[in-house]
């Protein structure tokens, strides 16, 4: 590449001049290339420890003048070629013209405009986006591409110095981090360290320090443990290389891939060597938390924040704290946990006015609300920037009231007027928003908290919940959206909807309001709503239950968006196919017991408790598994403080029973133990009717059981557990996600190995590693392949077996590395025939399924089947119209296996009439009138027997036998001779392959021009051929079938002497050839014609030909009148009319005897190849590596 001309005091330091003249240098680094000795070695050390430029461009061209001492630096290249091309271009187009000038300067001032413009003309069509990062950071993604072969899609985020341990000893190197993969290159004294690891790989991260390692990053895989160690900042390192791994497992979760945000705003003062992609990261991570903390909507973006204080009018204090403001809010957070908390919606905002400063109070603003309270912040830095920006907001928004839409059904509340304590507490709520303000603008502080913990109000839970979660203001930003998918929703069908309708009669049945039709369909509307509005998780067992107790306490569309708060943002990835969330919280419920109850711990992890318990506690917040109106309080809290609260409620409650399940002797009386104590915790507040609970059963017996008060049960949980963080709590979750969503992988991987091995020749071994092979091509074309839309065809709904598919472009560079029959530059023509021909649905994908079998019939079975294959590939619809014209034989054949094929489930008498050759009206007639007697019928036991039977004979694997396959035209023959040349020419033993297959394409050629000859002639009864396709011809006559016999009796002698003739086998076969098709009799064709129509049957155990075959070939894979003739006869003609070619054909029997004859091609077949290793090396070489002196690879992928 070109370069600005840059001033070089010492030329001749660690480079050697290659070509010179008057003008310019062309110089290579040292160490680089050839030779170089220990001097390479110290400079190619130096160079990858200090990070130089030289690693990625060891050639240069100066720039010099014979008086001056000074050199400038004007291209540079990372291959001799590329510096030869502009080399070459300065002696053609400088060097005369610089002749002619007389002064030095004026020849230095020419050169350098020169290559100014023609780096501005080149940077025209450069993309104005890579600009914004720096250039030394652009020069260490150049480095990462070339040192590790990635293409240009492939982002570099951030690159550290550290050191890799290799066994005891540390490499220095460079650790790069891409946005799918995490690479290390290290040069030290000719050792050479190059490691590539994809993130889906990752199945765990961790940041300790041992006596063995220093302070060190553990990166582990399914196959290794790698340790990085002496990071200048190991925690921003780690930081990024957790987002990076989530972002995988999120992309092996939901097809989520990583999409860059091109709206970030530019930074003030240019960053020295970050890039747009680690802010992009930063960002994500600052607006996650933001997002977390106050439960805002996902897509509400963080703008900055800034230290400030708070006036607190409940205790008349400035709170420090800090203010958050993004695009639709202002937020504060207090530097005391707890003490303050609070969420201003710019749509509630009236007024916001800067107020006079003063020593005391330095730059103040207040900002007024519509619900009347005034909030005054001070200690503001960029007072005017904050109040400019809520000044556009508050002019761009219309004033209008958001409306809610009406209340479509609310379950009606038990009167509150009936309990003292229900009173005392509506009155503690009131007092609480007199001192601290009522709605989303409240003040959130530890009095808050307390009073939640007590207990909502009935008449008050609904509104809260709202506020807490978050729900409310998505609600009030979507007017009518849940009214608009209601009526989308209306009288659609699907999988979701099903579920819905079966769950419906099941969700809270003891409660009265789900005892009668209105109930149950707001329940229907809500759930419906939710399935459309994100088919992505749809309808999953247990929201059912969730959703039933929000419809108690709020309306239709307050209950929807609480639902979408619940499954979105406070419990995410809780309700999909695979209950990701409830796992990963799982697994933080048992390292949080580890650590609070290690007693207890061990004795659960035997009986294996937890994970049986915690999915049912997790999944309905309590309310499957506790009386209703307990389980209701623990929503209070839950939607106060989020999973924080049911993880250390869970741990309370192992706690309270630590002594009894210590005691338990299996897991059947550890969930009894449980189960009745939860069903005896109770509410003694309620005011509500008692409502009979599922779990009265457990709590018979003789003593009466010892009543547990939900509100001590929740005061013992703060007691004991409350410092736990949520900071913490993501930080397990990050761990734990990677664990759950790389173990459901493997799982994946063994069904799907599992239900291929029975009828694929590959080992379970080798099924895993072509699984492993086949998803990550499926996952580079997610972040490599933006043209192939890849993620958008993986359906989480489908068979794990169907999940992953490929499309002909991947399946080519898959069947390139792996394929034992190799053809050059004709192996992707033949990858392309091998596609079509798996790809039976037509839909231009294939299924692991698909792509194993094709493997597999290249590398098992013997010589026929893998023979049958490439025959297979030179037939429609593997070959295209376009690769040859006179493929019209082979797809009629093909149409009329469609057409013949009859239905399992069809009767015996439709069979045989579909199989009639002629049928009348009257047939037709009788045909119909039996239809519909034929489906009552079918609702009988003995019909459905028969119906199975069918069905099982349908499953069993029907081989296809050597007399299904259609013939070959010439044309199709002549591309198959082409692949078999291709196929040998980088074989050891090519010369006797090439003498073998032309000694076989030659004879196969003349049998076809002999068949010719006989396809010409006309034919008795051909449109009786043509109608009765019966194995044995009703039309045959006596003198013909002796005739035919004749013919293949004299085969066997004319083989012996085939064998013994040698070169002059071609001529002697054709002669006798037309010897015995002159004597089989004019209506009769060839005996190979007959075999074909199938209209005779086999007489001899094997053909003569089969002598020369090594074993391999079954006694009846050849049929007795297998002999080198084809004549198309009178049948083949009336099938396929008279087009172009069609009167030359040569049939597989043919093709497969001819090989026989030769041991070259049958040992050639036979050979056995090695996939594991194949697979070892595809891995190696998936990648081009600029140096491959002493490299490693690890490039694992599950």
């Amino acid at each position: 590449m070109w370069l600005g001309p840059e001033e070089v005091l010492l030329a001749g330091a660690l480079w050697v001049t290659e070509r010179a003249n008057p003008f310019f240098l062309l110089q290579r680094r040292r160490g680089h290339g050839k030779g170089g000795g220990l001097t390479g070695l110290l400079v190619g050390t130096l160079d990858v420890v200090l990070d130089s430029s030289a690693r990625v461009a060891p050639y240069r061209i100066l720039h010099q003048t014979q008086d001056s001492q000074v050199y400038w630096a004007v291209a540079c290249g990372s291959s001799r070629k590329e510096i030869t091309k502009h080399w070459e271009w300065l002696e053609n187009n400088l060097l005369q013209t610089l002749s002619i000038f007389d002064n030095e300067e004026d020849i230095t001032t020419f050169v350098k405009g020169k290559i100014h413009g023609i780096i501005a003309e080149e940077n025209k069509n450069e993309q104005p986006q890579s600009e914004e990062d720096p250039g030394k950071f652009k020069e260490a993604e150049l480095k990462m591409r070339k040192q590790f072969g990635m293409p240009e899609v492939e982002k570099l985020v951030n690159y550290y110095s550290c050191s890799y341990w290799k066994g005891r000893v540390p490499r220095q190197g460079w650790l790069y981090l891409t946005v799918n993969h995490l690479c290390f290159y290290s040069f030290l004294l000719g050792k050479e360290v190059t490691l590539v690891i994809q993130w889906v790989d990752v199945t765990q991260l961790e940041k300790n320090a041992t006596l063995l390692f220093p302070e060190c990053i553990k990166v582990s895989t399914r196959d290794n443990e790698l340790y990085f160690s002496m990071f200048l900042n190991i925690n921003e390192t780690f930081k990024l290389m957790e987002q990076l791994a989530n972002i995988a497992m999120r992309q092996l979760l939901d097809n989520e891939s990583f999409l860059q945000d091109k709206s970030l705003p530019k930074p003030r003062k240019p960053l020295k060597n970050i890039s747009a992609l680690k802010r992009d990261l930063d960002a994500r991570a600052k607006n996650e938390c933001y997002r977390a903390t106050f439960r805002l909507p996902k897509d509400e973006c963080l703008d900055g924040h800034t230290d400030c204080t708070l006036w607190t009018p409940f205790n008349k204090m400035h709170i420090p704290g800090q203010m958050f403001v993004s695009n639709n809010y202002i937020c504060f957070a207090s530097k005391a946990e707890e003490a303050c908390h609070l969420i201003i919606p710019l749509r509630e905002v009236t007024i916001v006015e800067k107020a006079d400063s003063s020593s005391v109070l330095p730059s103040p603003l207040s900002i007024s609300t519509k619900s009347k309270m005034t909030f005054f912040f001070a200690n503001l830095r960029d007072r005017d920037f904050l109040v400019q920006r809520i000044s556009d907001f508050l002019q761009r928004t219309p004033s209008k009231k958001p409306c809610c839409s009406d209340r479509e059904w609310k379950w009606n509340l038990a009167d509150p007027g009936c309990g003292a304590k229900e009173k005392m507490k509506e009155e503690s709520w009131n007092i609480h928003f007199f001192e601290y303000g009522r709605g989303m603008c409240m003040y959130r502080t530890a009095k808050t908290r307390e009073l939640v913990q007590k207990g909502i109000p009935e008449n008050l839970r609904g509104e809260l919940w709202l506020l807490f979660s978050g729900a409310w203001n998505e609600m009030v930003t979507h007017p009518g959206y849940y009214a608009d998918l209601v009526e989308k929703s209306m009288g659609k069908y699907n999988l979701a909807t099903e579920e819905i309708e079966r769950d419906l009669h099941r969700s809270m049945p003891e409660h009265p309001a789900f005892q009668n039709e209105l109930g149950i369909a707001a329940l229907r509307r809500v759930l419906t709503a939710y399935a459309f509005r994100n088919p992505t998780i749809g309808y999953c067992q247990a929201m059912n239950i969730v959703t039933s107790v929000l419809l108690l306490y709020c309306n239709e569309e307050e209950a929807f968006w609480l639902l979408v708060a619940l499954c979105e943002r406070m419990l995410p990835d809780y309700y999909n196919t695979r209950v990701v969330g409830a796992l990963v919280d799982q697994g933080i419920f048992e390292e949080l017991t580890r650590e609070y109850l290690p007693q207890l711990s061990e004795k659960m992890q035997d009986l294996g408790v937890i994970s049986t318990i915690s999915l049912s506690w997790f999944l309905t917040l309590f309310l499957s598994v506790m009386p209703f109106e307990s389980a209701v309080v623990i929503v209070d809290c839950f939607f106060y403080e989020g999973i924080k609260f049911i993880l250390q409620l869970s741990l309370a409650i192992l706690d309270a029973n630590m002594e009894k399940l210590l005691q338990c002797c299996d897991e059947g009386e550890a969930m009894t133990i449980l189960g009745r104590y939860l069903d005896n915790v109770v509410n003694k507040q309620s005011v509500s009717p008692p409502i009979p609970h599922l779990h009265a059963l457990l709590t018979s017996g003789d003593d009466p059981p010892l009543e547990i008060d939900i509100f001590e049960l929740i005061k013992t949980s703060y007691e004991k557990f409350s410092n736990l963080k949520a900071d913490d709590i993501e930080q397990m979750r990050f761990k734990q996600r990677l664990k759950v969503i790389q173990s459901l992988e493997d799982t994946a991987k063994k069904s799907v190995v599992r239900a291929v091995s029975g009828d694929i020749g590959f080992s379970i071994e080798e099924l895993e590693e072509l699984y492993v092979v086949f998803k990550a091509k499926y996952l580079m074309s997610c972040y490599w392949g933006n043209n192939r839309a890849a993620a958008a065809r993986r359906d989480q709904s489908l068979p794990y077996l169907e999940q992953y598919r490929i499309d002909m472009e991947q399946f080519k560079e898959l069947f390139v590395s792996l394929t034992p029959w190799s053809c050059g530059t004709h192996t992707p023509v033949l990858a392309g025939r091998l596609f079509r021909l798996l790809d039976e649905n037509r839909d231009s994908l294939i299924n692991f399924k698909e792509f194993v079998t094709g493997m597999s019939g290249m590398y098992h079975g013997d010589l026929t089947e893998k023979l049958k294959v490439l025959y297979k590939l030179h037939l429609p619809p593997a070959l295209n119209p376009e690769e040859t014209e006179s493929a019209l034989e082979a797809t009629s054949y093909f149409t009329e296996d469609v057409t013949t094929e009859v239905s399992p489930f069809v009767s015996e008498l439709d069979f045989c009439l579909h199989c009639e050759s002629q049928e009348t009206q009257e047939d037709k007639g009788r045909r119909n009138e039996n239809g519909p007697e034929k489906e009552e019928k079918g609702t009988s036991p003995q019909d459905y027997r028969y119906y199975l039977r069918m069905w099982a004979k349908e499953k069993e694997s029907k081989k296809e036998t050597i007399k299904d396959l259609p013939k070959m035209s010439q044309e199709q023959f002549i591309e198959l001779c082409k692949t078999l040349y291709n196929m040998f020419s980088e074989d050891p033993v090519e010369q006797e392959l090439y003498h073998a297959i032309a000694t076989v394409a030659s004879l196969l050629l003349r049998i076809g021009e002999v068949g010719k000859k006989f396809s010409n002639r006309p034919t008795r009864k051909s449109e009786d051929c043509k109608a009765n396709p019966d194995p044995v011809s009703e039309e045959e006559s006596p003198t013909s079938e002796q005739s035919q016999n004749s013919a293949v009796e004299q085969q066997p002698q004319a083989d012996r002497e085939d064998k013994t003739c040698g070169d002059a086998q071609p001529e002697k076969t054709q002669q006798e050839n037309q010897t015995l098709g002159d004597g089989s009799g004019e209506g009769q064709g060839s005996p190979l014609q007959l075999l074909s129509d199938d209209e005779t049957k086999d007489d001899m155990s094997m053909s003569s030909y089969s002598m020369v075959s090594t074993g391999s070939l079954q006694c009846e894979d050849i049929a007795d009148d297998t002999v080198l003739v084809v004549c198309e006869g009178s049948s083949s003609a009336a099938r396929y009319g008279s087009t172009i070619d069609t009167d030359w054909s040569i049939s597989f029997e043919q093709i497969l005897a001819s090989m026989l004859t030769e041991t070259a091609l049958v040992n050639y077949f036979e050979k056995k190849v090695n996939i594991l290793q194949k697979i070892k090396d595809q891995k190696k070489v998936e990648r081009q590596f600029s140096s491959s002196s002493d490299y490693e690879l690890s490039s694992v992928s599950g």
